[in-house]
């Protein structure tokens, strides 16, 4: 009884262990959710500020609205990219790291950007204006570069198996025509008779021939018999008036 009555207790235990195992993965999942929900609403807003920063302010502040713009959208592309095609391609795992590598230095990039956006002083922003021009221009490039060498590598991949489907496609197509072809008769031949009976060019008598070969090396097949397959219409007997 007592032994029954541990093994309900642990048994309880453990249940409520689970439990509290599952409510802690839901709420940290549900956790998640809402910050990636955050975070890709705010990103939006920031998108759309800078887009509309880069389009309606001229001189400085609307180039580094344009700079930003086109760092995070050069970067996020990138990064989509790649995550999209590590999973088929494990080969990008090392691109992956570069890239990692380089989004320290966007991120920094980006930063000073906005630092530069809020500074009230307009000759110092445009003092460094062509410095982060050209660091702007150097991260994206790279970027832009990681991005395609993915993409054109999947297509790489992409053509050639196509092309190799296509060239087993054609094998088996031309197998299954291979039906229209007609078999080649196969030409009978009589050779001297001996004492022990009729022999062909290989020297075997007809005793030794499989059971139906007999036939058909004394009386020679008729040529207007032809082969007939399965797919084809029996011949109707002629009427006889």
């Amino acid at each position: 009884m007592d032994v029954a009555i541990t093994i309900m207790a642990l048994l309880f235990v453990a249940f409520v262990v689970l439990g509290v195992y599952a409510c802690v993965k839901a709420v940290g999942a549900a956790r998640r959710g809402v910050d990636r929900t955050i975070t890709q609403a705010r990103r939006t807003v920031e998108d759309t500020a800078l887009r509309a920063k880069s389009l309606g302010q001229p001189g400085t502040a609307g180039e580094l609205a344009q700079l930003r713009l086109r760092l995070r959208t050069s970067m996020r592309a990138t990064q989509d990219a790649l995550q999209a095609g590590v999973a088929e391609d494990a080969s990008l795992k090392e691109s992956i790291e570069l890239f990692e590598r380089l989004s320290v230095h966007g991120r920094e990039l980006d930063d000073e950007l906005r630092q530069l956006e809020r500074d009230p002083d307009r000759s110092r922003v445009g003092q460094r204006l062509s410095e982060v021009r050209d660091r702007t221009e150097r991260i994206t490039h790279s970027a832009d570069s990681l991005r395609w060498a993915a993409r054109d590598r999947a297509r790489k991949f992409a053509e050639d198996d196509l092309s190799s489907l296509s060239a087993q496609i054609d094998v088996e197509s031309g197998a299954l025509r291979h039906w229209s072809a007609e078999p080649a008769q196969p030409a009978a031949s009589a050779g001297p008779t001996g004492p022990g009976g009729s022999t062909g060019p290989s020297g075997a008598t007809a005793s030794d021939a499989w059971p139906g070969e007999r036939a058909e090396a004394i009386e020679p097949p008729d040529p207007r018999r032809g082969t007939t397959y399965p797919w084809q219409k029996q011949a109707r007997p002629e009427t006889t008036n």
